[in-house]
């Protein structure tokens, strides 16, 4: 019968002892010992081995190595297991269910644009000088003759292209550096002024070859009405964004709009200007259109628009005869199909590749206003149709790198104005070259960018410079910025400046300082005992 209370100490003792006891036979049934030896001998075997299951055995020396500091690692929270679940899925478990059930992808969200911004549109920027250098030298070109008949200097019209060229360069300059958000704060204040000077010009104005639009000063001109243009646009994107959801309604949404589109045509008209109060319509509509108004108000403000239209082409006498004029201009080539008939001359004459720069024979006094509105009929008879076409693909990338800057507006505001401006280059493009080609009857409309325009000139280039600023697609900037814009470069070296970010779900600003120093190395202090 076995011991129950048999301690695991004894039971391991028991079984050395019969190890040893088995080993033991062999030696001493070759020795021929007796039975007293082999139990004295078994009783010695059996005390060591009780008196080494007693003591510890020595552990062997071992080399003592410096202790290697490894990084601390941060301390992560041990993760829970999900209920109901013992070993980690597969990869392929992991997926999306659409991605697994064979379905085609979700579409990708909008991307975001980096934190310090797109750089402005290099294509835009390229276009935008490379039509401006082109006005300058087709406009010396066109011009010198009559300048040199009229005002005994040929570079009467040159020298004064240049220095509204370079006050337009640094008119864009300043606004693509300025962020455009600043806009939407002087939308109101820029529309009351721009009322106010369609009011002035009526009154106060210089008239000129029967249409009182400018302003003389000192030897300067400004015609208020391009002024208008680009107010009535940042007008229209401010309210536009404010009023997002409540576009469709014709009260909120659509009234407001066309009542004041409908001031400045009016006052337009009264100067008279019809090209232009036709470029504001059509720029309302198209904005209307893209921010959601109800088709059947557009339509509806289009066919109420029809008897004003007809009232302001029939009733007036002198753009009777240039409706005339359009459907046949052979027969008024004498008088009221001249400008369209020496137009038609000069473009035909030009052929594939021109006459040569310089060598055209319309300019010699021929072609009225060959700088200004007609200028790109002079291009198609030196240039030929090559210089037609480049003209006509340069504004089309103009139109299409505006459409990109809206693509990356930071907000609806800026989608909106940038949708806008495009649209206004892009309207009056197309009238100045359908009316040179005689596509359309003749209105006294300027190439944007290449014909000789003064004050035009100038707030063009401003208009583009906030094209170029909208294409950067820049978070919103501090207060501090809003009102100084961006620092010179040459500032910003002898004051260094960081920008400050406000966080997404907060109103806090959050200071993006530079990396930390390195800290110093503390040596451990000895304590002596």
């Amino acid at each position: 019968m076995k011991d129950r209370g048999a301690s695991p100490a004894r039971a391991s003792r028991k079984a050395d002892a019969d190890s040893v006891s088995v080993d033991a036979v062999p030696r001493l049934a070759e020795r021929g010992s007796t039975d007293s030896a082999f139990s004295q001998e078994f009783d010695d075997r059996d005390q060591q081995s009780v008196a080494s299951h007693d003591r510890v055995p020595p552990r062997p020396p071992e080399l003592k190595r410096p202790p290697v500091r490894q990084p601390a690692e941060p301390s992560l929270p041990p993760a829970r297991p999900s209920p109901g679940l013992t070993t980690p899925r597969p990869a392929a478990a992991r997926q999306p269910l659409a991605a697994t059930a064979g379905a085609p992808p979700l579409p990708l969200a909008r991307p975001v644009p980096p934190l310090h911004g797109y750089r402005c549109d290099p294509v835009l920027y390229t276009v935008v000088l490379t039509l401006t250098a082109l006005g300058l030298v087709m406009v010396y070109s066109s011009s010198a003759i009559f300048a040199s008949q009229r005002f005994g200097d040929s570079r009467f019209f040159l020298a004064r292209d240049l220095v509204w060229t370079t006050l337009g360069l640094i008119a864009m300059a300043v606004t693509m550096r300025v962020d455009y958000g600043i806009y939407r704060r002087l939308a109101y204040p820029l529309l009351g002024l721009a009322t106010l000077l369609l009011g002035a010009v009526l009154v106060i104005g210089t008239r000129v070859n029967g249409a009182k639009r400018w302003f003389h000063l000192l030897g300067l001109s400004f015609q208020p009405a391009e002024l208008a243009k680009v107010v009535l646009i940042i007008y229209l994107a401010h309210s536009l964004a404010k009023k997002a959801d409540k576009v469709k309604l014709f009260a909120v949404g659509f009234l407001p709009h066309l009542f004041v589109c409908g001031v400045f045509m009016v006052l337009l008209l009264k100067q008279p200007d019809l090209g232009t109060a036709v470029i504001m319509g059509g720029v309302t509509m198209v904005l209307l259109f893209i921010a959601g108004t109800n088709l059947s108000y557009l339509l509806l403000a289009l066919l109420a628009a029809l008897p004003i239209l007809y009232n302001a082409v029939v009733g007036t006498p002198w753009r009777l005869r240039r409706i005339l004029a359009f459907l046949d201009p052979w027969q008024f080539r004498d008088n009221y199909g001249y400008q369209m008939t020496a137009s038609l001359i000069a473009v035909g004459s030009g052929g594939t590749t021109g006459q040569g720069l310089g060598d055209g024979r319309q300019k010699l006094l021929f072609l009225p206003e060959a700088h200004t509105d007609y200028i790109l009929a002079i291009i198609g008879e030196e240039l030929g149709l090559v210089g037609v076409v480049a003209v006509l693909v340069l504004f089309a990338m103009l139109v299409i790198a505006g459409c990109r800057a809206a693509a990356r507006a930071r907000d609806a505001f800026g989608c909106y104005l940038a949708s806008g401006l495009s649209l206004m280059f892009g309207l009056q493009a197309i009238i100045n070259i359908g009316v040179v080609l005689g596509a359309l009857p003749t209105k006294g409309l300027t190439l944007p960018l290449v014909s000789f325009g003064g004050s035009t000139l100038v707030i063009d280039l401003m208009a583009v410079g906030i094209l170029l600023n909208i294409s950067r697609g820049e978070p919103a900037p501090s207060p501090l910025q809003l009102r100084l814009g961006r620092m010179p470069r040459v500032l910003r070296m002898l004051w260094p400046m960081r920008r400050n970010r406000r966080r997404p779900l907060s109103r806090r600003r959050v200071h993006i300082a530079g990396p930390r120093p390195p800290r110093p190395v503390r040596e451990a202090a000895v304590v002596q005992t």
